[in-house]
């Protein structure tokens, strides 16, 4: 029986085991001749991702026994970096010098040094085992006698050198795409070869297209993916499994310009005075089958990115535009989650089944929210307020209970670009969340929970949608944190939701309320999918997992099979192997696909901030300062939700010193004190389009600076400003 990889690693794992070559590993788990070959195939498989490494003289052992580490190195504009190690154990902090070949988000293996200078310890690469990304987006400039590209990702510190390229011309200044070559000694700058010129950056669409690039986004579906989805066929059929739900009050509620609608909502009193609330989603898995071309390209982009010009859809149109979409008036399959609710809003009875939905409008959150403001319907909208109206109900009932048992509600600011035809922007303005928008969350939010209850009790594997507890030292430094602000923060360990949210209660409308809740948002985790069950702590949720958007993300669409799988409460029995590793699979990677996608949709939305705002040079605006760094000060502009840098040295009045905790700089002579969460107003002065960059400074600020000789003597660094 050939040798697997379980058993491998846990002969190499025992204590008593050696470092010894592969020949000799084969022999101390008694290898046949015959499998040699395989055996050492295997060998060099686990070497490749980490899982053993090669020592000096070709020798096979453990990373953890040798202090080496395997994980992602996240690294910074400095050129240092940190490790987050797969082992669980705590972060490690790799030094400029000692980064090697390695380049920001690559899997490497690392050696941590012995003993500890600063809060985390020390490391050095010792192997890039994955590059992140094979090819980087820059700038080229032609020299002489070389030519070399600048990456646009300032956590590349490094230029690239550029082999003359066949058939592609670019010119100095052109932004372009460089397919890296193989690098391996560290005191040589990596080389590419020029694969694509996307043109000079203020060309129409240069700007998004190098983010495209920059990430690696698929802007186009395979040949084989669009003749299988060209195929597919409307179906409205109803057999004995699928609920009839034609005859109910169903509608969607969704933006003004949106083209995929995958959610739906009814709503009705029952006759004991319940409520019987239909949450209505797309049956994406009709029509995607496991293991079809459609399937297997859903699943390697796991979401659609929302970038500011454009969306790149998950699945072929056909099916996100047309089939699957819940168009108004219209029948449409569905799979839904039917809950009969206390008037507390307690869910007390669930229904998950297929089922068919004719929807009787296509609603906007603009023309709900006028409805609910000023109590005239248009045509549009005749014979759905009834529906509307305790819709409205039932989601406040359903909000309250939600705060009251800790879920957290952060509330910040999101711009919304307005953009013409040929991509120039014509406005930005903060992203409004009003009544309408937060009524479809809550019903979304209840059905993600219900289904998520559901699988529980039956015991079976499934995708969950997980937050995990925050670390006490995050949580710690924030605690430190507010008390620069007056705020005593008392939480218990492990902390409870219900602290944070109770705190978050006591600083709304307060100043410094902005600035406490997106540091309070940067202290917690990142929420993620995995099949063990760990509850969401951002939400207080117990159980919950994502249902609700086949159209758009993977998980949801692997939650409707399973689902559908389940015969008398159990999976197939041949099955319930491979769904396990499936889901694991998929939630590393769909995890991992939801954190790229929202990278990329920030960047674009920061691109054209930059853009728009350079034509505002002078001009002034009102700002929240929103982050203090060593040399300045960010400030949020309100009215267009961009964020800008005041450097110190533009404060004139004053040599400027950042306070230890962050959270203010203050002139040595005068006093003067800008804080965190503090309203100021600022002009432009400049805008970085290279770079994306905002300059700022503070009116009011321009007096000459003071002379050095007035500097004030002390053991602190002061810099002039």
């Amino acid at each position: 029986m050939p040798v697997t990889r379980e058993k491998l690693v846990e002969f190499v794992s025992a204590t008593s085991y050696k470092p010894v070559k592969i020949r000799e590993l084969a022999k101390g788990l008694r290898v046949p001749e015959s499998e040699y070959r395989s055996f050492r195939k295997l060998v060099r498989e686990l070497m490749n991702d980490g899982t053993v490494v090669r020592l000096r003289g070709s020798r096979v052992g453990l990373p953890g026994k040798l202090s080496l580490k395997v994980g992602i190195l996240n690294m910074n504009r400095k050129g240092s970096g940190f490790l987050k190690p797969e082992d669980g154990t705590e972060e490690i902090y790799v030094p400029p010098e000692d980064t090697g070949t390695a380049l920001d988000s690559d899997r490497v293996v690392v050696r941590v040094k012995p003993g500890r200078r600063g809060k985390s310890p020390e490391a050095a690469v010792v192997k890039v085992l994955k590059r992140n990304r094979t090819t980087i987006v820059g700038t080229i400039h032609r020299a002489r006698y070389f030519t070399t590209v600048e990456p646009d990702d300032p956590k590349i510190t490094r230029e690239i050198y550029v082999r003359k390229t066949e058939g592609l011309q670019a010119s100095s200044g052109q932004k372009v795409v460089v397919a890296l070559s193989e690098w391996k000694n560290p005191l040589m700058n990596p080389e590419g070869e020029v694969i694509e010129v996307l043109g000079y950056p203020d060309d129409p669409g240069v700007d998004i297209l190098s983010t495209i690039r920059k990430f690696n986004l698929p802007t186009e579906f395979p040949a084989e993916v669009t003749n299988e989805a060209d195929k597919l066929e409307l179906d409205i059929s109803v057999d004995r499994d699928r609920l009839d739900l034609r005859d109910k009050v169903t509608f969607t509620i969704d933006p003004a310009d949106a083209k995929d609608y995958d959610d739906a909502v009814s709503l009705e009193i029952l006759d004991n005075g319940n409520y019987l609330l239909g949450v209505h989603i797309a049956d994406v898995s009709h029509y995607v089958t496991e293991g079809s071309e459609i399937d297997i390209e859903a699943r390697e982009r796991a979401t659609s990115v929302y970038l500011v010009d454009r969306v790149l859809p998950m699945l072929p149109e056909k099916l996100s535009n047309e089939i699957c979409s819940l168009k108004g008036d219209v029948d449409r399959l569905t799979y839904s989650c039917i809950m009969e609710l206390a008037q507390t809003g307690r869910i007390l009875k669930t229904q998950i089944t297929p089922s068919i939905i004719h929807s009787g409008g296509r609603l906007s959150y603009d023309e709900v929210q006028d409805y609910f403001d000023n109590g005239n319907p248009p045509d549009k909208l005749q014979g759905l307020t009834e529906s509307l109206d305790l819709m409205r109900s039932v989601a406040e009932i359903l909000r309250k209970k939600r705060l009251a048992t800790g879920s957290l509600d952060f509330d910040l600011p999101e711009p919304r670009v307005v953009l013409d035809q040929s991509g120039d922007v014509v406005d930005i303005s903060p992203r409004p969340r009003k009544e309408s928008h937060r009524l479809v969350e809550e019903f979304m939010l209840l059905a993600n929970k219900a289904v998520a209850e559901h699988m529980t009790r039956l015991g079976l594997p499934t995708l969950y949608r997980v937050h995990d507890v925050p670390d006490s030292g995050k949580l710690e430094a924030y605690r430190a944190f507010v008390s620069g602000f007056g705020w005593d923060l008392k939480l218990t360990d492990p902390p409870k939701p219900i602290q944070l949210s109770r705190f978050l209660n006591k600083i709304e409308g307060k100043p410094e309320e902005g600035v406490l809740n997106e540091f309070l948002l940067r202290s917690l985790k990142k929420a993620c999918y995995q099949p063990e069950n760990i509850g969401h702590f951002g939400l207080a949720f117990k159980h919950y997992l994502h249902f609700t958007s086949p159209i758009r993300r993977y998980p949801d669409l692997l939650v409707h099979r399973l689902l559908k799988e389940i015969v008398n409460g159990h999976y197939p029995g041949k099955r319930l192997l491979n769904i396990k590793r499936l889901l694991v699979r998929v939630g590393e990677h769909s995890s991992a696909r939801e954190r790229l996608a929202e990278e990329a949709e920030r960047e674009t939305v920061r691109i054209k901030q930059a853009i728009y705002l350079s034509r505002h040079i002078g001009d002034i605006f009102e700002g929240v300062i929103s982050g203090i760094v060593s040399f300045g000060f960010f400030v949020r502009l309100i009215k267009f939700s961009a964020e800008g840098m005041v450097r110190l040295s533009t404060l004139g009045d004053d040599y400027y010193e950042v306070s230890e905790s962050r959270v203010s700089v203050t002139g040595s002579h005068t006093g003067n004190t800008y804080s965190l969460g503090e309203r100021v107003s600022v002009q432009i002065i400049n805008v970085d389009l290279e770079r994306y960059q905002i300059n700022l400074r503070i009116i009011g600020n321009d007096a000459p600076p003071k002379n050095r000789s007035q500097r004030p003597k002390s053991g602190k660094s002061k810099r002039r400003r």
